[in-house]
């Protein structure tokens, strides 16, 4: 006998139903009562077994959400180390004066920033530089505009900085 699915199975039942409790089919009591019985059960083994189905998706789902914070932690831990490792070869490299190491797999070369904005002090910052946002923002990019072309920008200067690449 196939396996019928729990949509089929509350069709069959309300058609058994119809059928069972029709004035004019005159079924005796106990044949009504058995069959309503008889898929009543089916029904209700196919509803438990839907939910404990149900359930295992739900554990499933929730493994795969804990593991996903796990991984992202670890992720994070990652990130932050390579960061670390990253700054300490620089560091040694700067302070050793080896600006290219080379080999077969890549190679390590400190290279110089694009400069950026160091703002020393907000309030010495011209308004022309300010954008307003909720109170004001300073516009960074129109002041290294203006002391790359030559102006003194009051409480802002352009620092230079290097990082480490590695091909």
């Amino acid at each position: 006998m196939s396996r019928l699915t729990l949509y089929q199975l509350s069709a069959n039942y309300l058609e058994a139903l119809d059928a069972l409790t029709d004035p004019e089919a005159d079924l005796p009591a106990e044949v009504v009562n058995g069959t309503l019985e008889a898929l009543s059960g089916e029904l209700e083994d196919k509803a438990i077994n839907v939910a404990k189905f149900l359930r295992n998706m739900e554990a499933t789902a929730e493994a795969i959400k804990n593991a996903e914070a796990d991984m992202n932690k670890r992720r994070r831990i990652l990130e932050s180390r390579a960061k670390w490792l990253k700054d300490y070869l620089k560091g040694n490299m700067e302070h050793t004066g080896i600006s290219t190491i080379e080999c077969p797999y890549f190679k390590l070369s400190i290279q110089d920033n694009p400069s950026a904005i160091h703002i020393m002090d907000e309030d010495a910052i011209p308004d022309r530089f300010k954008e307003p946002v909720t109170t004001w923002r300073i516009n960074k990019a129109a002041i290294r505009d203006a002391i790359k072309a030559g102006e003194t920008v009051p409480g802002a200067e352009l620092a230079n900085s290097t990082r480490l690449s590695i091909r």
